[in-house]
């Protein structure tokens, strides 16, 4: 076990705690005798007590390799890592990587948040001043599958393609099914598509995709999925146009109607361009008159178009056409749409109304009636009436037009000017344009209403009551006379209004003493309502004072002095 070796060095082997203590070497000669002395101090080994061990883990998931050791405690340990031959940089890399343990004979490593990336070798190093070791694991981290390779569109026709690739990499879990994607200029991103076969398992790598749109521009990719989810997709193929085929989708909500004297105007909703399967579209636009058998057809060449005017001057109008819209590329013919039946134009009303009237209902407000005209329903008809009304100063061009609906034959023209003289003229219209107009009936709006508001209004509040007293309202030469009053009041925390008239310059109000009320006071008069007085705000009455107000008469009068409120307001001039 001990052991002087030629160059006068001592080896002792399997040393033990009993070797400790103070060696001297000594050397002899002819000449003499030469010695040295040295100390020989023996500690605990470093020994691996937990040692990291390979693991099989998902994508995402978080786990801990250990690395515990037992050590002599007089000595300083230090702990380090490495991952497939590289030092772990746990400053640059804290995002995964961190060292926990929380004890100096401990230097576990956490792995967070684990990405296909951190497959691989890991190695703890254990280093004291008198040994080192290390211990190793190795990491398999399991994902969705790569992405496939080498998408090839192999043979193109008119709706499928047929299509090829490679494998990528499983990420340690098999491979268990494919999925096709499409993307053309008309989709929105990557659309899933059929395939034949329906389902492709894990182990086929070509697939035929169907039901697609002929003469539209495609290009596709590939998804792969295992047992832990759905991996990347592949590169795009290259893009490839389908074949041409005929036409097989019909314009949409044919119909129409309208437009000049001798017009049949027919409208359709066009065919989108990624449905037209092939170039050289168009429409062809078939009508007839209704109940008759022959066809006239025309050829619309641009697929943009979404309507045809078919013009003669021997149309009648608005008569009942049967109408059809086909469809055509290059190539040949599809099919038409449905049927539908469309009016051609009418023409314009002939005749004006009659027995036109005109009455002022205020300053700013005139109603006017009509009888309708009497005429063929086959030539005019009338969809409503237009009513055109102009002062007498300005220009008849420049009139207010009001058109109504249906068969009224009444309208109200708000909004006028007070005390002026209009003229006001009706005619019908229809889709084709408007009649002739009727003759011009005059009217006079209204003087404008009183613009003085009632003042020096006085209140008082008596046995549950409220009376209001204001002066009377004089109106000015230009304005119509005042006809009476309207009182507003309303609770004030509520915003529906409630409105007494009366034609004098007083009124009582039988209203509770237990809310607040908001009072207004205005005049009234042919022209309208006049201007509005302030607003009153009358508070709320206690208890305490209604039940004061109703004692003795020896105190009658100094409660009346009490309980009368009188408060005047000047009126706000509105001249």
């Amino acid at each position: 076990r001990i052991t002087v070796l030629d160059d006068g060095s001592l080896r002792i082997v399997n040393v033990t705690k009993s070797d400790a203590g103070s060696y001297t070497c000594v050397a002899t000669n002819h000449f003499g005798t030469a010695s040295s002395t040295g100390s020989l101090v023996v500690k605990d080994p470093t020994r691996v007590m937990v040692s990291p061990f390979s693991m099989d883990v998902t994508v995402g998931e978080s786990i801990v390799l250990p690395c515990q050791v037992s050590h002599d405690h007089s000595l300083d340990i230090l702990f380090t890592w490495s991952f497939n031959g590289h030092l772990i940089d746990f400053e640059k890399d804290g995002d995964h990587f961190e060292r926990v343990g929380g004890q100096d004979s401990a230097g576990d490593l956490m792995i967070r948040s684990i990405q296909l990336k951190h497959a691989g070798k890991y190695v703890c190093m254990v280093q004291t001043s008198v040994d080192k070791l290390s211990a190793a694991a190795d990491l398999i981290v399991r994902g969705p599958p790569g992405p496939p390779e080498a998408v090839t569109i192999d043979e193109i026709t008119d709706t499928t393609a047929q299509l090829s690739w490679r494998p990528g990499a499983d990420n340690h879990s098999p491979i268990t099914m494919y999925v096709v994607q499409a993307r053309t200029p008309f989709s929105v991103g990557w659309q899933a598509v059929s395939t034949v076969p329906e389902i492709i398992d894990g182990r086929t790598f070509t697939a035929t995709v169907v039901g697609l749109n002929p003469w539209v521009e495609y290009e596709f990719r590939v998804v792969a999925a295992n047992l832990i989810g759905i991996g990347e997709p592949s590169r795009p193929s290259e893009k490839r146009r389908t074949e041409e085929a005929l036409p097989e989708v019909t314009p949409a909500n044919v119909s129409g109607g309208g437009g000049s004297k001798s017009e049949l105007v027919i409208t359709w909703e066009t065919v989108p361009e990624e449905l037209q399967n092939g170039g050289g579209f168009g429409y062809v636009v078939a009508f007839r008159p209704f109940g008759t058998v022959s066809w006239m057809q025309t050829v619309v060449a641009s697929p943009d178009a979404a309507r045809y005017v078919f013009r003669n001057e021997t149309l009648p109008p608005f008569s009942p056409y049967e109408v059809k819209v086909g469809v055509y590329n290059n190539k040949g013919e599809g099919s038409f749409s449905p049927v539908t039946v469309v009016y051609s134009a009418e023409e314009e009303p002939m005749r004006a109304p009659t027995t036109v009237l005109a009455r002022s209902l205020s300053a700013s407000d005139v109603e006017v009636s009509w009888a309708p005209p009497q005429e063929n329903q086959h030539k005019g008809r009338i969809q409503g009436y237009e009513v055109r009304c102009w002062r007498h100063d300005e220009k008849e061009e420049n009139a207010k037009r009001i058109r109504t609906v249906g068969n009224q034959t009444s309208a109200k023209v708000s909004n006028l000017r007070g005390n002026a003289l209009y003229h006001l003229a009706v005619r019908a219209y229809n889709t084709a344009g408007t009649g002739p107009s009727s003759a011009a009936v005059n009217v006079t709006t209204k003087k404008p209403p009183p613009s003085q508001p009632p003042g020096n209004i006085i209140w008082n509040s008596s046995d549950s009551k409220i009376i209001l007293n204001w002066d009377q309202v004089k109106a000015l030469d230009n304005e119509s006379e005042v006809r009476g009053y309207k009182v507003l009041y309303r609770w004030n925390r509520q915003s529906s209004t409630s409105v007494i008239e009366t034609n004098k310059t007083s009124v009582e109000l039988s209203l509770p003493f237990d809310e607040d009320y908001i009072i207004e006071i205005k005049p009234f008069s042919d022209g309208g309502d006049g201007s509005s007085s302030e607003q009153i705000r009358i508070p709320k009455i206690s208890n305490a004072y209604a039940r004061g107000s109703g004692s003795s008469t020896s105190n009658a009068c100094t409660l009346s002095a009490i309980s009368t409120i009188m408060i005047s307001l000047t009126a706000r001039s509105s001249l």
